[in-house]
């Protein structure tokens, strides 16, 4: 039983941060290291911030309809 409420929790959450974008700074991290290891890896403030400033430019972006 502990196990299947681990999981179950674990999927909570995983799906938690997928909805409110709290993982997208995860992915980043994780492509800048996989695909461009030379380059700087932002705080995670500076990378909310490119984050809001590249919504505001393209209101569109990040948040689809369909």
């Amino acid at each position: 039983m502990p196990s299947a409420l681990g999981r179950m929790i674990r999927g909570v959450r995983w799906y938690l941060r997928e909805l409110t974008g709290e993982s997208a700074y995860d992915r980043h991290v994780a492509h800048l290291r996989r695909d461009r290891p030379a380059a700087r890896v932002p705080t995670r403030r500076e990378f909310e911030r490119m984050r809001t400033e590249r919504q505001e430019r393209d209101p569109r972006q990040g948040f689809r309809c369909c």
